[in-house]
């Protein structure tokens, strides 16, 4: 009769089957979706249409790792008319020099600084939104992470991307870049890389229209359609939110044809795990459910259990080693696509794998989550200072 520790074994091949497989059609997804975009680069560069004029809100909090090389992606815009609205909570955060010496290097961009400490709600970041939203100019609003560096022809993506009169709101898929290219930062790049990214292309194909933070455009209507950025202050996950009341008016969620990059700037790997803590609760309390099935995202994890539930098993060390060739090959071709090698990433991948099930584990229980200095219960939308 076969042990108990027989079908767990298979059970956990099975699930690790089920991944790399999901991994190389995301992979391969995601080559399609950059050779679709080189396609949109040459057709927007051509484009004569009148531009509408846009604003770009851009909420800072500190002098973070290559600050000054995502902002400059801003101010080196191809496109002719556009705003671009600074927000800071305090007259000496450190980012303010970073932008007033890029104002400087580029005199002809319309920049605007607000700084303003006016808190209005648990969420600093939509609280400083809400702060600066006042000084836009302009219809279509662009909102974009502190940490993002993009193409010069984001924003004519970006815009093309209405062209659909069923759009609501655009959104951009996002790689990590290594801060200063060390072995813990890879292997945060490679969490947002080799595992997000794939499931983000697997999700859309499957019908999901999610709201990715690190861009969210839309027109000036449609935002005060869902009663404006207060709607977002009580949530920690206000992308999330944003995009479900996008839904709700009946519009669609569009991805722009450009791939933006965010900056991994952890130093150590403790501040890597609380960051992705984080960032695993606060899914876990938007979407139980979807969280705890993206576990399939994680095939070597699966392998190794099956090896730990089957050791003296000769078919499980071929389904662990066969698993971290397929998942080193959906990998590379990541990389390729992302332009952002992670060359240490391949022999981490079954510790990357591991590391994130942790995550995921920890993530099942509590609703508090470190952030920005502070401690943000997510369920009660309340805060406390550390």
């Amino acid at each position: 009769m076969l042990a108990p520790s027989f079908f767990a074994a298979v059970f956990c091949s099975a699930i690790s089957f089920a991944g790399n497989a999901q991994a190389l059609i995301g992979a391969t997804l995601l080559h399609r979706f950059r050779k679709h975009e080189k396609d949109s680069q040459v057709k927007v560069s051509c484009d004569q249409r009148a531009w509408p004029e846009v604003t770009l809100l851009k909420p800072l909090h500190g002098d973070e790792p290559l600050l000054r090389s995502a902002l400059e992606t801003l101010f080196t815009q191809d496109y002719p008319h556009f705003q671009i609205v600074f927000g800071l909570h305090s007259e000496n955060d450190t980012a303010r020099p970073v932008v007033e010496s890029l104002c400087a290097q580029y005199p002809h961009v319309s920049v605007d600084i607000i700084i303003d400490a006016t808190e209005h709600g648990p969420n600093r970041k939509v609280g400083n939104l809400i702060n600066m939203y006042g000084h836009a100019r302009h219809n279509i609003i662009v909102i974009s992470d502190s940490d993002i560096h993009c193409d010069t022809t984001y924003l004519k993506h970006v815009v093309t991307s209405f062209d659909n009169p069923q759009t609501g709101l655009v959104t951009t898929l996002y790689a990590g870049r290594p801060g200063n290219g060390t072995v813990v930062q890879q292997i945060g790049s490679c969490q947002i890389n080799h595992n997000f990214l794939p499931g983000v292309m697997m999700s859309r194909l499957l019908g999901r229209q999610d709201c990715l933070g690190a861009t969210m455009a839309l027109r000036r209507e449609t935002l005060s359609a869902i009663g404006g950025l207060e709607s977002l202050v009580d949530h920690v996950a206000d992308d999330a939110q944003l995009g479900r009341l996008i839904r709700k008016q009946g519009y669609d969620i569009t991805i722009a044809p450009t791939l933006t990059h965010t900056t991994v700037a952890e130093t150590s790997l403790r501040d890597l795990l609380l960051h992705e803590l984080r960032w695993g609760r606060t899914v876990k309390n938007e979407e139980p459910v979807g969280y705890g099935l993206s576990s399939i995202q994680l095939p070597l994890f699966w392998a190794l259990a099956a090896v730990m539930f089957h050791p003296k098993s000769r078919w499980t060390w071929l389904l662990f080693l066969l698993s971290w060739c397929i998942r080193a090959i959906g990998s590379r071709t990541v990389d390729r696509a992302t332009q952002t090698p992670l060359p240490t990433s391949i022999p981490l991948l079954p510790l990357r794998d591991w590391l994130s099930a942790g995550v995921m584990l920890a993530s099942a229980r509590g609703s508090r989550v470190a952030w920005r200095g502070r401690t943000v219960h997510i369920a009660k939308r309340k805060r406390t200072d550390n």
